[in-house]
């Protein structure tokens, strides 16, 4: 198994690697809206969010080697269902000619009070 960082993305809030690759699977933790530079969350509204969710993840399969055309598989996890709509249309300029199998969820609450979390499982050539 190895470890992918890369400071093009947020660095992991704890104890875990921003992705792992293992017999060329890769699999990107959980990725909130924060912009590497500022370690802040993007500006905008939900539809923003979801691109920053969507770059930081581009960011850590290209370090990986691979890229957003080869995700196999998402699971989105949003603060409000009602974002749904929003969310989709932020996606599809990422996934729309290639669009993996997918999961949305609302959760609870997710980490640093964020509106949305994305995580991917991709594999490499």
């Amino acid at each position: 198994m190895e470890r992918i960082n890369t400071e093009k993305a947020p660095a992991a809030i704890g104890p875990y690697s921003q992705a792992v690759e293992h017999n060329g699977i890769i699999y990107v933790s959980g990725q909130l809206p924060i912009v590497p530079e500022t370690g802040g969350f993007a500006e905008g509204g939900i539809g923003e969010l979801t691109r920053q969710s969507i770059k930081n993840i581009a960011a850590i399969l290209e370090e990986a080697g691979s890229d957003i055309t080869q995700v196999l598989k998402t699971t989105i996890y949003l603060q409000d269902m009602k974002d749904f709509t929003e969310v989709n249309e932020a996606y599809a300029e990422f996934f729309g000619e290639t669009a993996p199998a997918r999961a949305c969820v609302q959760a609870a609450a997710l980490p640093k009070g964020a509106r949305i979390e994305i995580e991917v499982t991709a594999y490499k050539e």
